[in-house]
């Protein structure tokens, strides 16, 4: 059923408060979750461990984890309330028999098809699309359709233009009506630190860029299509990664879906958290290679697959494996968690993997200077070994970025796909991401870029504390400007984006398969260009709408606190 609790506070038998956990345990990353906490806990003999001494130092001397973690990882998955699970169930039994009802009617022209069907001489081919897959979009989700793909008519700033349409037929086709819906709030969008404007430094750039390059490039980065800016740009993302080179690309799902198949094979393991994102996964599958998945952030299952894979090596011959490739995200988009990256890092010293790091949402949205999850943590950047992240969030422009090592890169400068094959970046979107990035980095002489990052953080925490203070379930980080607000139920899917847009905000309502089929839900992006009363506005429309759709399962009932014995999972680096 729905998830199970991944948050909360308990106290130990001496009385000592207990952190909030964050679970990592669980079937799919939706189960019935155990919690693996960052604080402390007694031990069997009495004393505490997990970052206390034996002898019993104050709290406020504890370390978090073991000593890997500088400031406490609070993450909160609340349990599915029973009634609401079952529910949920049933909502879904009871449209998938109406829906095999109607296919019945439809298969004896009772009830006119509007889908798309087969050719009469293709009758007894193979079906192009999976089954059920089939049945769930015409029976379920075209009865929502309505809350996605609304076409915006404005920059996607804090505000947005959205074009009013309608259906005559139940969501099968749409027409416009011509109006258009005037200054709806944007809590959807990715625009984290508020740089997709049409006006300020960064689109006066992107003007000048128009201007002297043009639109296009007509060329791939190999052939006539390198320009000074790639290199900038490129020159750039270094410095603000603090890694040694970079490379940029067109288009972010390409530049995973692309470099993995290059930098893995046949005999090489990759394991990859059960959560990452689809272009992970392809560029995973075009590899080659073995795929391996963990439990999402979860220490202990990704250390037995390192140590199977080590002891056991490949299968049927055992020989050891070419290489082991982890590869996570910076933030999970549609959980909002943060990823566990210092023991991350840990374990992959201790086997000798390497790290392939996507910070997709999480450059720019964490840590004190806006430099991603790495930031964020206090780490070594030169201790992950592939950083992979988009330009199209936090800084207002579109593809992507790897960074690493110079024989990383010179690497993939040669090897890559995306490379060799792919038109070069638009100078305008180059023009747009050097100003932003040297904005969060200073180096425009002003301090704008380090406000909207602290703005970013500021809006996250409010946020967060107000919609559970209200009694919705939320899941992710406390730190997470992606906020899911789970809805479970499917006719609540697209009565909230409904009811919202009449209240003149949008909102981004999530359901299968981009979710476990239960776990419907709608996700928040928190933007530094909201200010507090936009925000204040949203919440009392968020919660108004919440009172009218009975959204407020919270009973802040979360599952036992579980210490994790660090006598099974530790991080001493191993001799070679």
């Amino acid at each position: 059923m729905g998830a199970a609790g991944r948050g909360g506070s308990d106290r130990s038998g001496d009385g000592t408060k207990m952190p909030r956990c964050n679970t990592v345990e669980g079937p799919g990353g939706h189960g019935n979750y155990k919690a693996a906490m960052n604080g402390v806990c007694k031990s069997e003999h009495g004393g505490l461990k997990n970052g206390y001494v034996r002898s019993g130092a104050p709290p406020e001397e504890k370390f978090h984890n073991g000593g890997l973690y500088k400031r406490p990882f609070q993450e909160s998955f609340e349990e599915t309330p029973m009634l609401v699970a079952v529910l949920t169930y049933m909502g879904y039994g009871i449209l998938t028999l109406f829906g095999y009802m109607r296919d019945f009617l439809r298969a004896w022209k009772i009830e006119k098809c509007h889908n798309a069907t087969e050719r009469e001489e293709q009758k007894d081919f193979v079906p192009l699309y999976q089954d059920f897959e089939n049945f769930y979009t015409r029976n379920l989700y075209m009865r929502i359709r309505d809350t996605w793909n609304r076409p915006i008519c404005s920059v996607p700033g804090e505000r947005v233009d959205i074009l009013e349409r309608y259906t005559d037929d139940y969501n099968w086709t749409f027409k416009f009506s011509g109006k258009v819906l005037k200054g709806v709030m944007n809590m959807g969008s990715y625009n984290y630190l508020g740089f997709a404007r049409n006006c300020g430094v960064c689109a006066d750039a992107s003007s000048s860029g128009l201007l002297q390059y043009g639109g296009g490039v007509c060329s791939t980065r190999q052939e006539m299509g390198n320009l000074d800016k790639h290199e900038e740009l490129e020159r750039l993302v270094a410095r603000f990664l603090g890694v040694e080179a970079a490379l940029a690309y067109g288009m972010g799902f390409a530049t995973n879906s692309m470099n993995i198949p290059a930098l893995a094979g046949k005999g090489c393991l990759i394991l990859s958290d059960e959560l990452n994102h689809a272009s992970l996964v392809l560029g995973a599958r075009l590899s080659g290679a073995t795929i391996r998945i963990f439990k999402h952030n979860n220490m202990q299952s990704l250390e037995k697959l390192l140590k199977d894979a080590i002891v056991q090596g490949q299968p049927r011959t055992h020989r050891p494996w070419k290489k082991i490739l982890i590869v996570v995200e910076g933030i999970y988009s549609m959980e909002g968690s943060i990823v566990r990256l210092p023991e991350v890092i840990a374990l992959k010293k201790k086997y000798k993997a390497y790290l392939y790091l996507d910070e997709a949402h999480s450059i720019g949205a964490l840590g004190p200077n806006g430099r991603g999850v790495v930031d964020y943590f206090g780490l070594d950047p030169q201790d992950v070994d592939i950083m992979m992240g988009t330009f199209t969030k936090s800084f207002g422009g579109a593809g992507g970025y790897i960074g690493g090592s110079k024989v990383l890169i010179d690497y993939l400068r040669k090897h890559s796909h995306s490379t060799a094959y792919a038109t070069s970046m638009s100078p305008p979107v180059v023009e747009q991401i050097i100003t932003a990035m040297k904005c969060i980095m200073g180096e425009d002489g002003t301090t704008l870029g380090r406000q909207r990052v602290e703005q970013l953080a500021e809006n996250t925490r409010y946020f967060r504390r107000r919609l559970a203070e209200m009694g919705f379930i939320i899941y992710g980080n406390s730190d997470s400007p992606v906020v899911p607000l789970m809805l479970y139920m499917p006719a609540k899917i697209g009565a909230f984006g409904r009811e919202m847009l009449k209240r003149n905000i949008g909102v981004v309502v999530v359901g299968f398969p981009a979710t476990p089929i239960i776990e419907s839900r709608a996700r928040f992006c928190v933007s530094a260009a909201h200010t507090r009363e936009m925000l204040d506005l949203a919440l009392n429309k968020i919660s108004e709408v919440g009172d009218l759709l009975q959204l407020k399962y919270s009973r802040h009932h979360f599952v036992p606190l579980l210490d994790r014995p660090f006598d099974e999972t530790t991080y001493e680096e191993t001799e070679d």
